[in-house]
Parts: C-alpha cells; structure tokens; sequence
C-alpha cells in the first residue's frame, strides 16, 4: 500500500500535535529545515470526507464492544450478530442493489443506444466510485482483478488500478486519535516528527511518514480506516448468501460459499494489522534473496489497528520498465512457493516497490499464504506434467493441490485442460487463456 514519490514527504514536529485544534496544527507545524519537500498529491484531499464514510457510514456505527466481536472471521457469528440489526442489513441490500443495479442498467442502455464505446471509459469511473462507497469488501474484489488484463478491458484496468493507493484518506485528526488510543500515549511521546497528512491511502487504511522519538528511526505508520471491520463483515454475509442462490440456480459444482469463506479469512487478516502465525515476521528471510528487500517491522508498537514498519523510499512499480526486477519478483516469487513455503499473497502494483538503488522491495504483509509441502510435491509435478503434455496426470495432481474436488469427474478435466493447453502450449505461455480453463473446469467440477 505504501508508495513514495521521488521526493519524500516533509516531517512536521510532534510536539506541535498536543495543541487541540487540528487547524493550530497544520498551520503551526514546524517543516524539518534541511530540506524543501513537498507532499503527495494524496494530502491535498485529505481534509475531503471520504466516499465510504460518506454514503455507507451508517453500516460502522457500533460500540467498541460490538465492533470488537467481529474480529474473528466466524459466519454463524456474524450472521447471529446482524440478525438483531435487520434494519441496517437491508439499507445495506438497498445500497447495493441500488448503485450496482442502477450502473449495469445504464450499460444496457448504452449497448441498446449503440453508445457503449463511446461511454466506456466514462461508465469505468463511475464503476470505481461506486465501489469506492460501498467500501473494502468491493473495493478489494476490484483490487484483485485489476492486476488481470486477460479479464477486463484497459479503461476498467486503468480505473481500478487506482483503487491500489490512490483512495481518499480519512480525517487525520480520527487517525492520530487512534494511534494514541492504540498505543496507548500521546503521539509526541512516540515521534519526533510525524507528516500532517497521508502518504499513501487505501481501502483498509493509510499511512504516514514518522520518526521515533526513542531510536531517530524513520518509519510507516499504518492505521487502520474506521468501520472496515463491521463493513467487511456485513458485505460478506451478505456476498455469501448471494454466492449460494447464484450456484444453485446456475447449478454449479463449484462450492461458491466456500470461496467466500477462503476469501474472507484472508481479508479478515489483513485487517487485523498485528494478526497473522509468525509468516509475517518469516517475510524478513526473502531479504536473503539478492535485490529484494522486507522492511522490519515494530512488533513492540504494532496493534490491530496499528502497525510500524521500516520506512521505505522508491518508485512505483507500475511506472517502471525494468525487466531485470521482473525476473528478480519471479525468482522470488518461486522461492517463496517452493523454498520458504510462504508468500506474499496481495503483489499488485501499489504492494511492490523499486528502491532508488534498484532492489524490489515487498509492502503490506497482510495477506500472506501458506504453501504446504504436498501442495509444493504436487505444484512441482504439475508443472512436469504440463511440459510433458500429460493432462490426464495434469487432472490429478489439480486434485492434490486443491484446484478441483476429488469427486470431480476426471475424464471431463482431463477434456478440458486438453482443450486449453494442447495448442497454447505449442504457442507460447502467453496464449494459455486461464479465463477459458477456468470456466471449461467451473462446469467440469
């Protein structure tokens, strides 16, 4: 998430924050005099009210103790606890039918007026503000498939990509509260400096560019956007129950509440800043592999709200043409699957960073996967199997790795990986249409 221009942000003096007027604040803050730094365009929306708290507000108003049950991902919990608010469940199947309805309606229009290519890129931007009210849960959907040009068309790509770190932020004075809160003692007494605004801003939360008081170390400050955790909570009760009705009047093999429920603990613990079984503190073993960097994260003053991490300086990675460091993210990326057996399972653009020395660098550890060892066993055979152009054998080890049910009908698999595999291969890697194989193996299963 955390993204940093050429020119780093200024640091403005903590000391200034004790005074109550945040107005005092940004007037009053004293700029690190060596140097003349301008902040992101980011901070110059800073002070707008964000779209999420603007139009779905009313889905976080709860008490600390409510909002404090759902940190766990738990359906029949959650589902009990929104049975006692009906009210706000159907404001919130309103909005949703409402916006989404109202936006594919007018696409139909467009089609049936011949207007659909004209208004297309228009129809994207208005796609991506909608998804920006309804908050994380869509926003995040929308995130995973912008990296996917083999599935949506440029305009659609170009306006979600913007969905990776470019969200308005919310209030500055709600997120040093909070930090306080978390931590437990005034922001003076944790930096020396800290910038008055968002560096960077996403659907789960924002960052800010620090100094500890105690060690003089530069670093990100991440906090957590208010209301994610109810947001996310609702929006995936709500998608469940619709991934149910979709597969039973689709007739579908394929267990669509299952993928929700796989989706939704991921999601569950990128929300939670300090979750996580150790594999985000294992992240600092790729620093091991040449040219990539993990920055080291403040344990000691990280919380499920907050979270401190190396402060790291680069570019973009969607803005840089450098194939050696997309050989040096495949390298890495193998050897997190097949070395460590842990991965960092959120690598979009806005995730991944090219320092000014020229090493790629891995950002926001909240979504990391667990690579077992048969599914390594079974990862390594499949691909023998795919170069040796044995998809009957290819069939099987998609069931040892999880890709399809067991009781999948092996010789309608066998068809299908066939179907896609047989010329493609011959063809290249890059004509394999992943959309095609997995809808022929969506009817197969």
């Amino acid at each position: 998430m955390l993204v940093v221009p050429p020119q780093p942000l200024p640091l403005f003096a903590a000391n200034s924050l004790s005074d109550g007027s945040f107005r005092c604040l940004f007037r009053r803050s004293k700029v690190n005099s060596s140097s003349s730094r301008v902040a992101l365009p980011v901070a110059a929306v800073a002070r707008e009210v964000d779209d999420f708290t603007k139009y779905s507000g009313y889905v976080f108003e709860l008490n600390p103790s409510e909002e404090d049950s759902l940190t766990e991902y738990n359906i029949a919990k959650i589902a009990a606890f929104y049975q006692k608010k009906p009210l706000i469940v159907l404001r919130r199947l309103v909005q949703i039918g409402s916006t989404l309805g109202k936006w594919f309606a007018v696409r139909y229009l467009d089609t049936v007026n011949e207007r659909a290519d004209e208004m297309f890129k228009i129809r994207a931007a208005e796609l991506r503000k909608i998804l920006l009210q309804l908050g994380p849960a869509y926003v995040k959907i929308a995130q995973a498939i912008s990296s996917r040009p083999d599935l949506i068309p440029p305009s659609y790509l170009d306006e979600l990509s913007l969905l990776q770190d470019r969200i308005t932020p919310f209030s500055s004075e709600v997120a040093f509260e909070m930090i306080e809160k978390e931590l437990g003692m005034p922001i003076d007494v944790m930096f020396s400096e800290i910038s008055p605004e968002p560096v960077a801003a996403a659907s789960l939360g924002q960052v800010y560019q620090a100094r500890l008081r105690s060690t003089r170390e530069v670093v990100a400050v991440k906090v957590q956007r208010p209301g994610v955790q109810s947001a996310i909570s609702l929006d995936i009760l709500i998608l469940r129950y619709l991934a149910g009705l979709i597969k039973k009047a689709g007739k579908l093999n394929t267990d669509l509440q299952a993928v929700v429920d796989e989706w939704a603990s991921s999601l569950f613990r990128v929300v939670k800043l300090n979750a996580g079984d150790g594999l985000q503190t294992r992240s600092t073993e790729w620093s091991q592999i040449s040219d990539v960097v993990v920055p080291e994260m403040n344990l000691a003053l990280t919380t499920r709200k907050v979270l401190i991490m190396q402060w790291l300086e680069g570019q973009k990675l969607a803005g840089v043409k450098d194939l050696y460091l997309v050989e040096v993210g495949v390298y890495c990326s193998f050897n997190q699957l097949l070395e460590y057996g842990f991965y960092h399972a959120d690598p979009h653009p806005g995730n991944l960073l090219r320092t000014y020395d020229g090493k790629l660098a891995y950002l926001d550890f909240g979504m990391m996967g667990e690579f077992k060892q048969e599914y390594r066993d079974g990862f390594i055979e499949a691909c023998l199997h795919l170069v040796n152009r044995d998809y009957s054998a290819l069939a099987k080890d998609f069931v040892t790795l999880g890709l399809i049910p067991p009781t999948s009908d092996k010789v309608a698999v066998t068809e299908a990986l066939t179907g896609v595999f047989r010329d493609a291969v011959a063809k290249g890697v890059r004509n394999v249409s992943f959309g095609d194989l997995l809808g022929d193996l969506g009817f197969t299963m």
